[in-house]
């Protein structure tokens, strides 16, 4: 049957090889070294927009070799001991006011409660008092109109008379809506200080040192990064070293205080904050204020000379 096309052979005699195609399409060579011409197909050169994006790609590999450069010298410099960084100049850049001059918005952080008067309720034990709060107490009473109160739980057999007179006494009691805050503290057998301010919806902070940190929000401070870290970082060290720590690393604690307070009148700064609370109070609690270096001494009477400190000293006799 003869054949309906017919297609001329691509092979065979008469057929030269270099007929042949070697690709379907051409496309010019990306890969070359840096700096090198672009490849050219026939008389077409290489379209501009992908010079554009090489360069960028070469400009942003540039740019993160600089930055990876500069990390490792600044991780270096934190690494070291001894390294020159003096956070002095930017603690002297918050804005420090007095506690009574200003205050924080109750209502934002307490909760909105019409008609209803906001407390703090505190459970404690009586036989480890914490008296960081006490000491916050007393400096919240200065800028707010609060109702204290102590209560007893059944679950404490006894407690000494001061603790349950540690809020004063409140012989003449103003109508409960004239007030701006409850403050009760409760005696009660748990292992470590408990805070609630919203009894039905919220699970409880623990830690004294957690519990100050809140109490003293409530003067409406503002900290810039650097100062809030290191007044952090003084509240521990206070509470797990200084209270709980061995004689070894009470020493330590005493050392670095006497340097920082060397630089400083407060152990943060110009103005004092919950660190200073906190550690006076751990001071008294191991009893080692006698002991103190001279510069820790000379802040611990700026402490006692402030009313909220006097008052809880009476505790300790």
């Amino acid at each position: 049957m003869p054949a309906m096309y017919k297609v001329r052979p691509l092979h065979g005699a008469g057929v030269l090889a270099e007929h042949l195609p070697t690709c379907m399409y051409p496309l010019p060579n990306l890969h070359r070294a840096p700096g090198a011409a672009a490849p050219q197909v026939g008389a077409r050169e290489v379209d501009p927009s992908l010079q554009a994006l090489e360069s960028r790609q070469e400009e942003i590999l540039r740019r993160l070799y600089e930055l990876k450069s500069a990390v490792d010298g600044l991780s270096k410099m934190i690494q070291t001991p001894d390294a020159d960084f003096d956070v002095t100049n930017i603690i002297q850049t918050d804005e420090f006011s007095p506690l009574t001059a200003n205050g924080a918005d109750l209502d934002l952080m307490l909760g909105k409660d019409y008609g209803a008067l906001k407390d703090v309720v505190i459970n404690a034990n009586p036989s480890l008092p914490p008296l960081s709060l006490l000491v916050i107490h007393s400096l919240l009473c200065e800028r707010y109109k609060i109702l204290s109160a102590v209560h007893t739980h059944s679950s404490v057999k006894s407690v000494p008379e001061n603790l349950l007179k540690c809020f004063g006494e409140h012989t003449k009691k103003k109508p409960r809506h004239e007030y701006q805050l409850g403050f009760t503290l409760i005696w009660k057998d748990v292992p470590k200080p408990q805070m609630k301010f919203s009894i039905q919806t919220m699970c409880p902070i623990e830690g004294e040192g957690n519990i100050a940190r809140f109490l003293f929000s409530l003067f409406g401070q503002k900290y810039n990064a650097v100062t809030s870290t290191l007044i952090d970082s003084w509240v521990d060290t206070a509470l797990f070293q200084l209270k709980e720590g061995s004689s070894k690393e009470r020493g330590a604690v005493l050392r670095s205080m006497n340097a920082a307070l060397g630089r400083s009148p407060w152990l943060v700064g110009s103005e004092l904050t919950v660190a200073d609370v906190v550690a006076w109070c751990a001071l008294q609690q191991t009893g080692t204020a006698n002991a103190a270096p001279a510069n820790v001494q000379k802040w611990m009477k700026s402490c006692e000379n402030l009313a909220p400190f006097s008052s809880v000293m009476k505790l300790l006799k």
